[in-house]
């Protein structure tokens, strides 16, 4: 198994440093790291780490700042990911933070270590463990944030 970690130079913090260290410390897998400039261009290295570094999966690390334009470059990464996944038939699992979405940096740090190292997870489980995810169907899981929990019947 081999995941690829794609972060931005945009990002205020080093989260690919988190992610390894998060699948240091939890799978102990095989890695491929790139570094982009901003968010546009996290689809098409995603794209080349699988078909290039034959990466099982990706995960594409992206910082969105609070201005209009930055959001419009976020759809613009969503929909270029999509494309990715589909043209390599691979998941490339989507963290992003949001400046706008903690009122403070200590809290937007926190959310983006936690979203991070969650995700990682998620991705390794994934390719390792799909089991591990049906059983949490269902379950109100958040990445970054506390889990919200099931509505319950």
């Amino acid at each position: 198994m081999k995941i690829g970690i794609v972060d931005t130079t945009f990002s205020r913090i080093n989260m690919g440093a988190i992610a390894i260290d998060e699948l240091r410390n939890y799978a102990g897998v095989k890695y491929v790291r790139r570094t982009v400039p901003g968010i546009k261009d996290l689809p098409v290295e995603a794209k080349r780490l699988i078909e290039e570094e034959e990466c099982d999966i990706v995960i594409t690390l992206g910082w969105v700042g609070k201005a209009e334009k930055d959001a419009l470059s976020y759809i613009a990464l969503s929909v270029g990911k999509i494309i990715a996944e589909l043209m390599t038939n691979k998941h490339i699992i989507d963290v992003t933070i949001h400046e706008d979405e903690a009122e403070d940096e200590k809290t937007l740090l926190m959310v983006a270590e936690n979203r991070v190292r969650e995700h990682v997870r998620n991705a390794v489980d994934l390719i390792r463990n799909p089991e591990r995810l049906v059983k949490q169907a269902g379950t109100g899981q958040r990445q970054g944030y506390e889990d919200v929990g099931p509505i319950q019947r």
